[in-house]
């Protein structure tokens, strides 16, 4: 019955799109013969016989325009586009028949460059052709008998899921599957002399549908660039069998509420049930044999990890993108014998064609090595498209993460601002230590990539879009605090102490790296406070001393009846501000130049209190116009919920992650520094032991590789990423992730295992997932490179089995990071200033710009920051040495340090120290202003005490005693 319908339908559809064909074919030009006539009368062509010459064309030109004139020329115009309409017709159907005839069952690739009228001839001749000739043609001959190959798909795709022999009457033979359905019992019906079967069991998967449980090959959950022909390929071995899948799944609803009607169609998430693999029965007392297992060597002879069983083949993405990613060739496992009757026939159902010999947890089940995680967008690595999963169970949305970042970036900004530079010149490979605390990493990595990029100043974190976000609302966007319908919010369940966190710790980042007039002010409670804080942290705001530009933004008050006071205080001052200058709300007021100071956002957190309720509405009703927001802990009457006000799934976050993001933001507050003076503060002797520089990790030693040093490719990961042979640029078949292992192992000299090169490349993806997409990109570094030196044998990147680490071969890559580091140390240990000079000039030369510039990823950054640092210390070396006898060379080395970094305070001490000795103060002025707008970006920031004493000394004249300048 169904089915019928979908057919009239159908056919519905196609007299409806005829009519609007016959309609543009043929009624178009009879209503434009018919109002127009000859169209080009307004060209000086009256009629078909009397073909105009030149005169007459300019004349009709420029001559006025009647009104039939410009009729005509809208005809005219009326009879090009339906020439073009037609044309497209007759292409459509052309295509549209050949099409069909010579797909066979296969799905029709997109067609791309369709014009919009194009588009209406495709949507109009599809619908007729579709309907019409296939639904006709299978109604009235049968098109299933007609064609051989489909006729064997439709009959694969009726027939049992799982194929058995007959077994005597009423004798029951359990079948084990080795996929996650559910145990089938098969026997055979007297009445009809067919199997029956018969599900004994439940799927443990209850996030996999229930139509979908007894799926005999399992199910497979649909991700980008997926379609039925390429699923078909890779589980089932076959491409002609995406019949099956379609007709295994075709009108079940899927989560999203839609169901699978067209095979060209189909959603990222949705669940498919996949028929089996192999549905060939096994006979009697037999046992699908195991597949020999064979090792992979690698071409040195040495097995790398992941080589062992089936050889891996690379099936290529239909999407145009040139990536290809690995799956390891289909293996069926070994068949379970029947428990109960060993006569029994055996069954064997692989669930995925990529499935590993090795066992694993059963759909839905969580792992040992991994916890199961919910079901909500998020991929192994617990990130989504809209928020990001922390080790603690809570979750960020994006916007928040992004917030949060930006205050690790802005905390990177000041590490670079204090650090000192110092010779001789560390010579180690380390990264600068993150300034995010454990508990968030996972935020400061994979929100990285999401932070909004500033084109002018790529090194100054940008803050999102939308204020203080709190959540998602229905549709996936960003909830705004303030944006929240109603008098406040009241956090209520199980739930709501995390996601008190995450308001306030949403409130407390906002602003942070912008103007002082954007950062809200949160008042709250000792009480409120001690339930969102870890046990023990001390109840204080961010700056309990006052010493902070911007003042306390944290403010923590006694009780509930303080802080509704307290807010009730804020109420007034504003509404007076308001009246004196005759404005309805606190945004208009900040707009404004002429009052003392801006107001910014002010949240009210504390607990639900009914004692004070009254009060709290009177603050929450003026919320719009006095940026007043009010938020309780608890259930409050007449106070919305976070499902009432449209927040779909708020942030959470557990209390030692708010504990962390405090502690961020409290380091990030600008506030007088005492600093430290060139002249009167002896830098470090050993700059790798500097806490602002490097982390606990030891340095890397570095392969000493003098620049002239040769060697068949040339490694450049000081700026872009970019590999050179001879020829020239080794760039045509190289995946973006092969660019950045050889960037990760141009920094570990030593070597990377698979493990941490999966942490550091790929900290989102499940790790089974990243060793296989490294794997991929080593194979494509040495096959392109072996290409690009007509080299077969060599290996580029080594593996060590011992070790279990790859590594560069220093002797047929040369790295320029290595090169640098080499001419530094030469720099360091060289007998006298010219060659020392020499040796720094050939450092300077090999820099050509940022670690890995354009690669977004936190790990890049800090080893760009620890790279950046000993360039810096390079040319402020190379300043010492030529200041005596070429100032103006001095502070030239140094502005172009100053190119690499803009905010390290010591650059601008010795560059106005150069030019005191030189007499010159307006230059010196102009350096200290120049420090003084950009440390204005780094949230009001100032220059340090030292800074000014050092500004000061060249301003006056030397003192008899002959002190520093």
């Amino acid at each position: 019955m169904v089915r019928a319908l979908g057919t009239v339908g159908r056919l519905l559809r196609a007299v409806a799109a005829l009519a609007v064909l016959t309609v543009f074919v043929a009624g178009v030009p009879w209503l434009l013969t018919a109002s127009a006539r000859w169209p080009l009368s307004w060209l000086g062509w009256p009629q078909l016989t009397q073909v105009p010459g030149l005169a007459e064309l300019s004349a009709a030109l420029t001559s006025p325009w009647s009104d039939q004139m410009i009729f005509g020329l809208l005809a005219s115009i009326g009879w090009v586009l339906w020439t073009v309409f037609v044309r497209h017709v007759i292409v459509e159907v052309i295509e549209a028949s050949a099409d069909a005839a010579a797909r066979h069952g296969r799905l029709r690739a997109p067609v791309a460059g369709r014009g919009p009228i194009r588009w209406v001839a495709a949507v109009l001749v599809g619908a007729i052709v579709g309907a019409v000739l296939f639904d006709a043609a299978r109604a009235v001959t049968g098109i299933g008998a007609t064609n051989a190959a489909a006729a064997a798909a439709d009959a694969a795709a009726r027939r049992p899921a799982v194929a058995a022999a007959p077994a005597p009457p009423a004798t029951l033979a359990p079948i084990t599957h080795t996929g996650p359905r559910a145990a089938i019992t098969v026997h055979t019906d007297p009445a009809t002399a067919r199997p029956v079967l018969t599900s004994t069991g439940h799927h443990p998967d209850t996030g996999v549908p229930a139509w979908a449980r007894d799926a005999p090959g399992g199910v497979h959950r649909v991700k980008a660039g997926d379609n039925l022909w390429d699923i078909a390929k890779d589980k089932l071995g076959d491409p002609h069998r995406w019949r099956e899948i379609y007709t295994l799944n075709r009108g079940h609803e899927q989560a999203n509420g839609y169901a699978l009607t067209d095979p060209d169609e189909i959603h990222i998430g949705w669940t498919l049930a996949l028929p089996a693999r192999d549905t060939t029965p096994t006979p009697p007392g037999s046992a699908t044999p195991t597949p020999p297992t064979r090792t992979n060597p690698s071409e040195d002879g040495v097995t790398e990890p992941g080589s062992g069983g089936a050889a891996p083949h690379i099936s290529t993405a239909p999407s145009g993108s040139g990536a290809t990613t690995p799956s390891p060739a289909a293996s069926t496992p070994p068949a379970t014998a029947a428990a109960s009757n060993p006569a029994s026939p055996s069954v064997s159902a692989s669930p995925s064609a990529s499935a590993p010999a090795t066992a694993t947890p059963a759909a839905g089940q969580p792992s040992a090595a991994r916890p199961a995680a919910p079901d909500d967008g998020r991929n192994a690595g617990g990130d989504s498209d809209a928020g990001i999963s922390l080790p603690s169970d809570g979750w960020l949305s994006l916007g928040l993460a992004a917030l949060i970042a930006a205050v690790a970036s802005l905390l990177r900004l000041q590490r670079r601002r204090r650090a000192r530079l110092a010779f001789p010149i560390s010579t180690g490979i380390t990264a600068q230590p993150a300034p995010v605390p454990e508990p968030l990493a996972p935020v400061d990595a994979v929100s990285a990539r999401h932070l909004p990029s500033d084109d002018d100043e790529p090194h100054q974190p940008t803050a999102p879009a939308v204020p203080a976000p709190v959540g998602l609302d229905p549709h996936g966007g960003e909830v705004s605090l303030f944006d929240l319908p109603g008098p406040g919010l009241a956090l209520i369940g199980d739930n709501a102490e995390p996601v008190a966190r995450a308001v306030l710790a949403a409130a407390l980042a906002t602003g942070a790296t912008q103007a002082a007039e954007t950062r809200p002010v949160v008042v709250t409670t000792t009480e409120a406070l001690a339930r969102l804080l870890p046990a023990g942290a001390a109840l204080v705001g961010l700056d309990p001393d006052g010493i902070s530009y911007d003042g306390e933004r944290l403010i923590v008050l006694s009780d509930a009846a303080a802080a509704v006071t307290h807010a009730e205080e804020e109420m007034i001052v504003r509404r007076r501000l308001l009246d004196t200058f005759d404005l309805d709300s606190v945004t208009a007021l900040n707009g404004r130049t002429d009052h003392a100071e801006a107001q910014p956002p002010y949240v009210l957190l504390i607990e639900a209190t009914p004692r004070h309720a009254a009060r709290l509405h009177a603050i929450g009703a003026h919320r719009q116009a006095l940026n007043l927001y009010p938020v309780v802990l608890g259930e409050l009457e007449g106070v919305p919920t976070a499902e009432a006000a449209g927040l779909a799934r708020p942030s959470m976050l557990a209390a030692e992650d708010l504990a962390a993001v405090l502690a961020m933001l409290t380091d990030a507050a600008a506030r007088p520094e005492p600093g430290h003076d060139i002249d009167l503060d002896p830098a470090p002797s050993d700059p790798a032991a500097a806490p602002t520089e490097t982390g606990d990790e030891q340095a890397e030693p570095v392969p000493a590789q003098p620049r002239e040093a040769p060697a068949p490719v040339r490694l450049r990961v000081l700026g872009p990423v970019l590999v050179e042979t001879q020829t020239g640029p080794a760039a045509t078949g190289m995946r973006s992730g092969s660019y950045i292992v050889l960037a990760s192992l141009a920094v570990h000299p030593g070597g990377r295992t698979l493990d941490q090169l999966a942490a550091d490349l790929h900290p989102d993806t499940d790790p089974g997932t990243a060793g296989k997409r490294i794997r991929t990109d080593i194979s494509t570094i040495r096959r392109v490179l072996r290409a690009a030196t007509s080299n077969p044998e060599a290996m580029f990147v080594v593996y060590d089995a011992a070790t279990g680490r790859y590594r560069l071969d220093p002797e047929l890559i040369a790295v320029d990071l290595w090169q640098m580091l080499t001419a530094i140390e030469a720099a360091n240990t060289a007998d006298d200033d010219t060659q020392a000079l020499a040796s720094l000039r050939e450092a300077v030369e090999l820099y050509g710009g940022d670690f890995a510039d354009g690669v977004d990823q936190t790990w890049i950054t800090d080893y760009a920051n620890s790279c950046r640092h000993q360039i810096l210390s390079v040319f402020a070396r190379i300043a010492e040495i030529v200041e005596a006898d070429h100032p103006d060379q001095a502070v030239t080395a140094l502005e172009r340090a100053l190119e690499f970094d803009s905010v390290n305070e010591e650059l601008y001490q010795r560059v106005m120290r150069i030019h005191g000795r030189a007499g010159r103060p307006d230059a010196v002025r102009r350096t200290l202003r120049r420090l003084e707008e950009r440390l204005a970006e780094l949230g009001d920031a100032e220059p340090s005490e030292a800074t000014r004493r050092v500004a000061e000394r060249q301003l006056r004249p030397a003192t008899a005693s002959g002190g520093p300048r």
